[in-house]
């Protein structure tokens, strides 16, 4: 079963690769009000065409370091903290609003290339497990691109999905579900 679950979060996956998932670097046009995550102008969306999500599940794959993953390998590091990245519903877009998140980790990683990320990729509780652990995967796979784009080797960086198993907040309603619907950073330490 888990097996199954696996390969449907992959396929998934790859569909929302297929579909076109990706973002951009440009600057500009979301305002204050804009939502986490929302397809508004300035989100990372669509106009960097140089970002291929055709190997999104390069980064999640445990055997990529000899069937160990980065916790295994490596030892968390607890100087550092970053706030997690918002998505609105149902959506892997990054608002430009959030993006200075993702920026100050890859400025973390340049700085300490001894370091690597694992990117744990969240959704609120709403839409089925497979579902959720698809866009969970997608979501993380998105600032996994962004962060290549950004100098980080793929090496140093990988994803993992929760989908709606590790609500940052329990309860009910969009003031709640907004805080589930997330990107989290771990950083770890050769």
């Amino acid at each position: 079963m888990k097996l199954n679950t696996i390969m449907v979060a992959f396929t998934c996956a790859a569909a929302f690769a297929i579909a076109g998932c990706r973002y951009d670097k440009a600057a500009g046009g979301a305002g204050d009000d804009a939502l986490p995550g929302s397809d508004l102008p300035g989100s990372i969306s669509d106009v960097d065409s140089n970002v291929d999500v055709s190997d999104a599940t390069e980064g999640n794959i445990d055997d990529i370091m000899g069937g160990k993953s980065f916790e295994e390998l490596y030892t968390r590091c607890t100087d550092v903290n970053f706030t997690p990245v918002y998505f609105g519903l149902d959506s892997t877009v990054v608002s430009e609003t959030e993006i200075s998140k993702v920026d100050a980790v890859a400025q973390h990683l340049v700085e300490n290339p001894n370091r690597v990320v694992i990117v744990d990729g969240h959704c609120d509780e709403r839409g089925s497990n497979e579902y959720n652990m698809s866009l969970g995967e997608s979501r993380a796979t998105i600032i996994r691109n962004y962060l290549v784009d950004s100098s980080i080797t793929p090496d140093r960086i990988q994803t993992r999905s929760f989908g709606e198993e590790r609500p940052a907040v329990e309860g009910q309603g969009e003031a709640i579900w907004s805080q589930n619907r997330r990107c989290e950073f771990l950083i770890f330490q050769k």
